[in-house]
């Protein structure tokens, strides 16, 4: 849920109706959410390393888009760590599904 709230912030940012910084607010915000939570299987765990991870590095990113930086090397690790928590649920998906845990929606 709060990966598609954030993808419609984007969408809101790129066509000039939000702030930058408002974006970057809630993009640390999911941050926080996601690191908040206690999966307690290894790969819900690993996935999420690598989200907030992905999260931080694209509030950077903004951020440095902002203040006329350079936002790429904050944006490719962005996507490196999302292409990352990709494989790892995507691995990890049928013994998920045997236990209950269904992660196609986020594939």
């Amino acid at each position: 849920m709060n990966m598609t709230a954030l993808g419609l912030w984007d969408d809101q940012y790129e066509s000039g109706d939000v702030d930058g910084d408002d974006l970057v607010g809630q993009a640390r915000s999911a941050a926080k959410i996601v690191h908040g939570m206690g999966p307690t299987d290894p790969a819900l765990m690993q996935t999420r390393g690598l989200l907030v991870g992905m999260l931080t590095e694209y509030a950077k990113a903004v951020h440095a888009q902002e203040h006329h930086g350079d936002a790429g090397p904050h944006m490719y690790r962005a996507y490196g760590l999302a292409n990352f928590a990709h494989g790892v649920l995507a691995k990890a998906e049928r013994p998920l599904l045997a236990r209950g845990c269904d992660v196609r929606p986020l594939l």
